[in-house]
């Protein structure tokens, strides 16, 4: 994502360490902060940005924790823009993956829910992914009281 003039925008790189998915949470949220957006959509975006974050250090990375984990996060008077990227093993099956239950990692109590809750608190879920170079998944959430903000 390449900052525009009229955004307003921030980039965080971590190491692929599960203790940094909080770290992540609250630095977007913080990021946001000043936008006028209720609590139950702060707690959305927390939530999406840890399953993003999880699915990198988890799945992209397998737990390896010499990667790294990269947020961009953009906003503008009508839309709050989240990028979480890894350059881990990427998505074998993109389609299989996105399918509500689905999990590669049954043993750890996964889910199967991540891209389902991406993509029911957000507008928009897009997912780049190529097989060994990595994940890229952008979610984007549209804004409608924020003009005077980014004037």
């Amino acid at each position: 994502m390449k900052p525009k003039t009229d955004n307003n925008f921030m980039r965080l790189e971590f190491a692929a360490r599960s203790e940094n998915e909080g770290f992540a949470r609250i630095a977007v949220a913080s990021f946001l902060s000043r936008l006028d957006i209720t609590l139950e959509e702060v707690e959305e975006i927390k939530t999406v940005v840890s399953e993003a974050v999880t699915n990198a250090i988890i799945h992209g990375y397998e737990e390896d924790e010499s990667g790294t984990v990269i947020i961009e996060t953009t906003y503008t008077a009508t839309n709050i823009e989240i990028t979480v990227a890894d350059h881990g093993i990427g998505i074998a099956d993109l389609e299989e993956a996105r399918q509500p239950l689905f999990t590669t990692k049954p043993e750890l109590e996964r889910s199967g829910m991540g891209f389902t809750i991406m993509e029911n608190f957000m507008d928009t879920l897009e997912i780049e992914t190529e097989i060994g170079r990595g994940t890229r998944i952008r979610l984007v959430k549209k804004l409608t009281k924020n003009e005077a903000l980014c004037n």
